[in-house]
């Protein structure tokens, strides 16, 4: 028996692929697709591209190129620089409030002066 693609349906509901192998053990597992049309899709293109794909092994040094690091986002429009952030105003202390405790905290919240 040849290898195959088959597809089936995940327990969201979505069609999903893995290939076997000739002696049936899967030997890749794809992702999710929204719909049959789009699954076929991605299968046509692994069939067309896996047979002349290079291997890349991103694990050893010196093998293969880095991951070019990830530039911040933005939050303006396309092209244009953020804002310089603002050094944040060194803040006061907070004054501290006297402790009381018990009937003299009880006339400190009626108003009344303690005894």
């Amino acid at each position: 028996m040849p290898a195959k693609f088959e597809i089936y349906k995940d327990k969201k509901n979505e069609f999903r692929f893995r290939l076997k192998a000739a002696n049936g053990e899967v030997i890749a597992v794809g992702e999710s697709y929204p719909d049959k049309k789009s699954i076929l899709k991605g299968i046509a293109s692994i069939v067309k591209n896996a047979p002349i794909a290079k291997i890349e092994d991103t694990t050893v040094e010196g093998d293969a190129k880095k991951p070019a690091a990830k530039k911040p986002r933005t939050s303006g429009p396309a092209g244009k620089k953020p804002a310089a952030k603002k050094p944040a105003a060194a803040k006061k202390p907070a004054a501290k409030k006297p402790r009381t405790s018990g009937s003299a905290a009880k006339k400190v919240a009626e108003n009344k002066p303690a005894e």
